[in-house]
């Protein structure tokens, strides 16, 4: 016996290797030394900082996979795992420097997972990271045939006098949205749910097919399988032009609710209206669909918001003009006020 009776191929594990060469290459900056293949990647601090303050994140993509599985279309799912990594560490003001994957399957499918890795090359690009390395396993009869996981980890750097802590953050801080691309990464176990208990109710062939006449022409797994947008370069960018960033929070699994608190320093809460950016279509059908409570679409997903800043109330309408400069809508929806801690003006 060998390794490939075992469910191993070695082979097309180093062919494997050598197909996604070019799409690495592609998302290198000067700092990388080395190149694919070591035992590890090697990335030299960029030069500029007093007090560099690495910082660091991983997050994957969850059963968002599932889905991407079932509709055998893999190249968007990459450019998840990258987003939620890298907008996580942005909270902090830090800028990614580089990222690594983990990828393991049931049996290396090299056309597959060339897709997979095309979508984290272009994550990268659109984050201005280094895909440093990473690492692809084969572990048959631990995942079922053609599936496979993903997990992502990121590196950053910020300046320490320009980190985010919530220490800056002051009562009377505006709260600015930036639109979300839809569901983004999170709450995709209620999706499924929904989508099965329909399936079951209508029995169409193809649920992740249909078209709602809500969603304006395309169809439910194209909505769905729309990749996190990622903020990266356009609020760094904004920080660099002078917009005075007090805190910001990546809004993914718990909603607004749980993640906007979390930007906040001590004896601060913040009051949201909810009323004043406009839920996007996909939110609607799943609530009505899944027969979902408002509270809870508020509390599993982003609801149309994927970002927030906190930033001084003169700069608010500067905010909102340079982020719809740049693409991504931007919204004022709350303020910073006295508190503990906690987040009100959610509809129950």
């Amino acid at each position: 016996m060998d390794y490939r009776e075992a469910g191993v191929d070695i082979e097309a594990g180093r062919a494997f290797v050598k197909q996604i060469h070019n799409l690495v290459q592609s998302t290198h900056r000067a700092e990388v030394i080395g190149g694919l293949g070591g035992f590890s990647g090697c990335f030299q601090l960029p030069v500029g900082y007093r007090e560099p303050v690495l910082v660091s994140g991983t997050d994957g993509v969850g059963t968002k996979l599932k889905l991407a599985g079932e509709l055998n279309c893999h190249d968007t799912v990459g450019i998840d795992l990258v987003a939620m990594c890298v907008n996580d560490i942005l909270t902090s003001g830090a800028e990614p420097l580089f990222f690594l994957d983990y990828l393991a399957t049931s049996k290396l499918n090299s056309q597959q997972l060339t897709e997979v890795v095309a979508g984290i090359a272009q994550g990268c690009r659109l984050a201005g990271c280094a895909l440093l390395g990473g690492e692809t396993a084969e572990m048959p009869g631990f995942y079922q045939a053609g599936e496979y996981d993903l997990a992502g980890f990121c590196v950053g750097i910020v300046e320490k006098s320009q980190m985010l802590d919530g220490s800056q953050v002051k009562v009377g801080d505006v709260a600015i949205g930036l639109a979300s691309q839809g569901v983004h990464s999170n709450g995709f176990s209620l999706v499924r749910k929904i989508v099965s208990e329909l399936s079951d109710n209508t029995s169409p062939s193809h649920p992740w097919d249909i078209y709602p006449e809500i969603l304006a022409g395309k169809s439910l797994g194209e909505i769905l399988l729309t990749p996190t947008q990622i903020y990266v370069k356009p609020v760094l960018n904004a920080r660099r032009a002078g917009i005075d960033i007090h805190g910001m929070a990546h809004i993914t699994g718990g909603g607004l609710p749980e993640n906007l608190p979390r930007c906040l320093g001590v004896g601060k809460s913040i009051q949201i209206d909810s009323s004043s950016w406009i839920i996007p279509p996909i939110f609607q059908w799943l609530a009505e669909a899944g027969q979902v409570s408002i509270d809870n679409m508020f509390d599993t997903f982003n609801m149309g918001i994927g970002f927030v800043l906190l930033v001084p109330v003169e700069q608010a309408k500067q905010t909102c003009h340079w982020f719809d400069s740049k693409g991504i809508a931007a919204y004022v929806i709350g303020q910073v006020i006295e508190g503990t801690g906690g987040i009100s003006g959610i509809p129950v």
